[in-house]
């Protein structure tokens, strides 16, 4: 790891992260056992969202059938539909699906691997891109719902919804985790500080002494 110059003053950084680890571990001081024990259970905790990743997986195989399903229904319908309903069928089939395939990769690899940034991700393209087209589909009468659709787009909003609340559980899990580890990290190097030990600000090396010596040759005449 490197090290970097900081104009602090040594003493003055302990102090700092005294007062620090007393102030964000609930006003208790470094050296609790207690406290050091939770640090260390909730930072090698695994906090990936089981019923987060049961819901991608079902969702990933829901989908094709609702692709399916939805492109029948499309091509059933597109003759009486007009021509702006038409672009806007086509154009959100289109970004739903490719979003679709990002947006469950991104739900896999950030939930599994507890990588906040993809689950970010993940909740990002779902509440703002997957939620609203779908909620088009279903709700916009001059598309001409079929019965077939509503059923499908019903049950696709399920999934989405329960993602959204899920996945933004698990981002506070994992966002509290990282939190976690800093300050752990920063108790640690306070130990490794306390581990040194002090150096007298008089002191010079090779057990010299800073009081003034006669001469080895005047001792000796003496």
């Amino acid at each position: 790891m490197p090290v970097f110059y900081t104009p602090i003053p040594q003493n003055l950084r302990v102090g700092l992260a005294h007062v620090s680890g007393s102030v964000f571990a609930n006003n208790r001081t470094r050296d609790s056992a207690d406290l050091r024990e939770r640090h260390d259970n909730a930072v090698h905790e695994v906090v990936s969202h089981l019923p987060l990743q049961m819901l991608l997986y079902f969702n990933m195989f829901y989908f094709p059938f609702w692709w399916i399903s939805e492109v029948v229904m499309l091509d059933l319908k597109f003759s009486v539909l007009p021509g702006y309903y038409q672009c806007l069928l086509v154009t959100g089939m289109v970004l739903l699906t490719v979003f679709e395939v990002l947006r469950v990769y991104l739900g896999f690899v950030g939930n599994l691997k507890e990588k906040v940034p993809e689950l970010a991700g993940f909740w990002l393209l779902s509440f703002l891109f997957q939620l609203p087209i779908i909620l088009f589909f279903l709700t916009d009468e001059g598309l001409v719902i079929l019965p077939l659709e509503r059923a499908v787009h019903s049950i696709y909003l399920v999934f989405l919804l329960g993602e959204v609340l899920a996945s933004f559980s698990a981002l506070r899990t994992m966002s509290r985790k990282l939190v976690l580890q800093f300050h752990l990290r920063q108790f640690r190097e306070v130990e490794n500080l306390h581990a040194w030990d002090p150096v007298p600000l008089f002191a010079l090396q090779y057990g010299r002494s800073v009081l003034p010596m006669p001469p080895a040759r005047n001792i000796q005449h003496q």
